[in-house]
């Protein structure tokens, strides 16, 4: 039997099979990447007797992989809160998907075990930007402040860590991280027993963050701003929590967060604004390599003759 756990390398996907794992260990074998690599079941060669696990990335985006497992015979649990489109009625496909703008795939994977392994679900929960969702999860563990604190940036600096165009970017590259994190039943122990590891993704948070502070936007009214990052690997690695930083300092406007690559197109983080999460899956899908969910959305590789298109639309959209 060959088995395969699938799963975003952002801090919802790691956090959620790090979840899934210490209920039902398994030794399968670990397919994630950059939070961007989102097509991942392409890279699953499927047998009648595979069983594959599939965490946090969109069901349209995998179709064909998908497919092509469940003709071939295998099993699939497949968890997200993504853009799904049809999901397929198959006895073989176990589908928990829910798009809801204040649900994130460590919370559906929490609800699925029943809290055994609340910490890491509050984790993956605060790394997606779903602080309100994190805040009321974490009620029955009775945290004080800072030790709630500690989990919220545990998450933000998993989060943080899966952001670049390439796993050479990172500090870790998910799979490996994923394996540091789920050696732990309890957040806290990882915290404490693996100080240089969490040290590292903090130094490294905060000096990129620290970068990002200094930039002025190209474009900002009460409604939407538009921030320019250069194509350097600290921009990268800080596109996703910068955009997460911007939309919680100003909950009333939307965000787009673009980042030079090396092709000459931009790689693009939106965030609807906080109080009306809503919209940004619609407008990245408008674009090639767009995607995402309602909150929280981005392009990929968007061509550099369609920004001033993408300016416009989102600034209307948003306006």
């Amino acid at each position: 039997m060959t088995d395969f756990d699938v799963f975003n390398g952002d801090a919802d996907g790691l956090c959620a099979l790090t979840q899934l794992r210490n209920a039902q260990p398994r030794d399968a074998q670990l397919i994630t990447g950059v939070k961007r690599d989102i097509k991942l079941l392409d890279r699953v060669e499927a047998q009648p007797d595979s069983r594959i696990t599939v965490l946090d990335v969109s069901l349209d985006k995998n179709r064909a992989g998908l497919d092509r497992a469940l003709t071939a015979g295998a099993k699939v649990f497949y968890c997200d809160h993504h853009f799904a489109g049809d999901i397929p009625q198959n006895p073989n496909l176990e589908a928990l998907i829910n798009t809801a703008p204040d649900v994130c795939t460590s919370l559906l994977v929490n609800k699925y075990l029943e809290g055994a392994f609340l910490g890491w679900a509050v984790v993956g929960t605060f790394g997606d930007n779903l602080k309100n969702s994190a805040q009321v999860l974490a009620r029955p563990l009775g945290l004080n402040d800072a030790k709630l604190q500690k989990l919220e940036d545990l998450g933000i600096y998993i989060n943080y860590n899966g952001y670049g165009s390439k796993l050479d970017d990172l500090h870790f590259k998910p799979e490996s991280l994923y394996r540091l994190i789920s050696a732990y039943a309890d957040p806290f122990d990882f915290i404490d027993d693996a100080r240089d590891h969490f040290e590292t993704l903090e130094t490294g948070y905060k000096q990129d963050m620290a970068a990002a502070s200094a930039l002025e936007p190209e474009h900002a009214d009460s409604a939407t701003a538009v921030f320019m990052l250069p194509n350097e690997p600290w921009a990268r690695r800080v596109s996703g929590v910068y955009s997460n930083d911007l939309a919680n300092a100003h909950p009333d406007r939307a965000h787009a967060v673009v980042t030079e690559k090396d092709n000459g197109g931009y790689l693009i983080s939106v965030r609807a604004p906080l109080n009306n999460k809503t919209g940004a899956d619609e407008l990245c899908m408008k674009f090639p390599t767009g995607g995402g969910r309602k909150a929280a959305a981005g392009i990929n590789d968007l061509p550099a003759n369609m920004l001033a298109s993408f300016v416009d639309t989102f600034s209307t959209f948003y306006g």
